[in-house]
C-alpha cells in the first residue's frame, strides 16, 4: 500500500511540474507580462507581478484540488467577475499583441486607421458573449 502511495505522489510530482513547466514557458516564450507591463507602464511593479502571479497560481491549485464551495452573498461575485474578466481580457490582449495577431488581421481586413475600432468590437463581443452565457446557461 506504501508503494501506491508513493507513486501516485511522485505521479503527481511530475504532472505539476510539467503543467507548471508549461505555464512559465508560455509566459516567457510569448513574453507577457514583460510586454503587459510596458504597455501599463508599470516597470516598477516587478514584484508585484511575480508575487501575484506565485499567489494566484498557488491558491488556484490548492483550491482546485479541494472539493470546496465558498457562500457569499451573490454581490461579492459582481467585483471578483469583473476582476476575472480584467485578467483574462488583458492576458488574451497581451497574447495577441505579442503574437502580432492584430496587426496581420488589420492588414488583410483593411483597418489600419481604425484599431481603436476593432479593439472596441473584440472587447463588446467578448462582454456580449459572456453575458449571453452566464443569462441563459448558468444556473445559480
Amino acid at each position: 500500500m506504501t508503494i501506491k502511495i508513493i507513486i501516485v505522489m511522485l505521479i503527481g510530482l511530475g504532472g505539476g511540474l510539467a503543467v507548471g513547466a508549461g505555464f512559465v514557458a508560455i509566459l516567457t516564450v510569448f513574453g507577457i507580462i514583460p510586454r503587459l507591463m510596458q504597455i501599463t507602464k508599470t516597470y516598477s511593479k516587478l514584484k508585484g507581478y511575480e508575487i501575484g502571479i506565485i499567489t494566484g497560481v498557488l491558491f488556484s491549485s490548492w483550491y482546485g484540488l479541494r472539493d470546496l464551495t465558498i457562500s457569499s452573498s451573490q454581490w461579492l461575485l459582481i467585483p471578483i467577475g469583473i476582476a476575472s474578466g480584467t485578467f483574462i481580457g488583458m492576458l488574451a490582449a497581451a497574447l495577441t499583441e505579442v503574437l502580432n495577431v492584430l496587426p496581420i488581421l488589420m492588414k488583410r481586413v483593411g483597418f489600419k486607421e481604425q484599431v481603436l475600432i476593432l479593439l472596441m468590437a473584440i472587447l463588446f463581443g467578448k462582454v456580449v458573449g459572456s453575458l449571453f452565457h452566464w443569462i441563459f446557461f448558468v444556473q445559480l
